[in-house]
């Protein structure tokens, strides 16, 4: 294939590929208006008695924060917590 027709091809693609990249930002899932700061639901978990450290936060396009931490014993505590009432789902 030339090289000319190459490049007009991926040329086309990209074109075509960039509204699709934009219109799957625009449906991607975020925290409600009324959600607690994250903040506050780590404050929360650190809270816990038997809270040794946080490991990882992220927000799930399901609509809920997946949150792991450790324990004093050494145990790996995987939470989904809802993000407006704070509480695990």
């Amino acid at each position: 294939m030339p090289r000319k027709t190459v490049l007009v091809l991926s040329a086309a693609a990209m074109l075509l590929y960039g509204p699709l990249q934009a219109q799957e930002a625009e449906e991607r899932q975020i925290p409600p208006e009324n959600a607690l700061k994250v903040s506050e639901i780590v404050a929360r978990i650190e809270a816990r008695p038997d809270f040794r450290y946080l490991d990882e936060v992220d927000w799930d396009e399901e609509g809920h924060y997946q949150i792991v931490y450790f324990t004093t014993d050494k145990a790996r505590v995987e939470m989904n917590i809802n993000p407006v009432t704070g509480e695990p789902l």
